[in-house]
């Protein structure tokens, strides 16, 4: 029966204050979406990275006087070396293959290139196992007898990382900011549907009422509040998610918006939690900073 009656009186709060309600609502639902859609976004950008650094070659192209064995000896010792994933031999014959598809636009200078197949040298192309990688093995490689030359792209690598280090970390920084406010909204109705019946709970407490009778409706109201508008951020951005992915022909054919549906699951639940916690501890400070005056 007291149960009943707390969860009574806690929605009798809800509706008592419906505009402000709805305003703390919404705030929940601002606050989380945004960080949603951080989060989200970040995902995006880290599975693209992650795409786009599985493609970063280095080229070491070889001296033409090597003969073929020294050339095997030279990719089995690069093989070998720390933070190296895959070597692949590309010969004069690939290269200009390679070559006629790249510069298929430009007749001219593959013209040239046809006319002195020679002018392409082969190459050894180096995986690195990650970009932090790259840099040390690029000065390596320039330094290993044999190497003409290593074609190099440090400043693309590191923009790379650079665009993955600010996202992560802003993602994270939006979500504690975001979530700070919609604790501080939530704590500031809630304030205010406490002086709407400040009499009311003083009397409550003459009668005998302890803290956590007064509490527990202000806790719930608060917690309603969070999960309304974490269902809210939930359902928009699922919502606007599957707006991106239809419209993914419009898009480059190196941007994939498509994450994994357990990735997309699991933020959703943390989100609900996340509403439910914020609406929490936003009316929990409200109602300790009342009883503490």
């Amino acid at each position: 029966m007291r149960i009943r009656y707390l969860i009574r009186e806690a929605f009798v709060s809800l509706s008592r204050n419906a505009l402000v309600v709805l305003g703390a609502i919404l705030a929940a639902f601002l606050s989380l979406a945004l960080t949603l859609s951080a989060v989200v976004l970040s995902e995006v950008v880290r599975s693209n990275t992650a795409r786009w650094e599985d493609g970063v070659r280095l080229v070491a192209f070889l001296q033409s006087e090597l003969s073929f064995s020294a050339v095997a000896a030279l990719s089995d010792d690069v093989r070998t070396w720390d933070g190296v994933s895959e070597v692949i031999y590309f010969s004069k014959s690939d290269a200009l293959e390679e070559a006629r598809e790249l510069f298929r636009d430009d007749p001219e200078l593959l013209e040239v290139i046809e006319d002195d197949p020679t002018v392409l040298p082969a190459s050894l192309r180096i995986k690195p196992e990650n970009t932090e990688n790259y840099t040390s093995l690029a000065d390596r490689l320039a330094a290993t007898p044999g190497v003409l030359e290593v074609d190099r792209g440090d400043d693309a690598i590191e923009q790379l990382r650079d665009l993955k280090t600010i996202l992560t970390r802003g993602s994270v920084g939006a979500a504690v900011v975001l979530a700070l406010v919609a604790v501080a909204l939530i704590a500031n109705t809630i304030r205010m549907a406490i002086y709407s019946r400040r009499e009311e709970i003083g009397i409550m407490k003459l009668v005998g009422a302890g803290n956590w009778f007064v509490r527990i409706p202000f806790l719930l109201e608060g917690m309603i509040e969070g999960l309304v508008g974490a269902v809210l951020a939930v359902g928009v951005m699922l919502g606007l998610y599957r707006l991106g992915l239809d419209l993914q022909g419009a898009l480059p054919e190196w941007v994939d918006l498509d994450v994994p549906f357990d990735f997309l699951l699991r933020w959703s639940v943390l989100t609900l939690i996340g509403g439910i916690v914020v609406g929490v501890v936003g009316s929990g400070i409200a109602v300790r900073r009342f009883l503490q005056e």
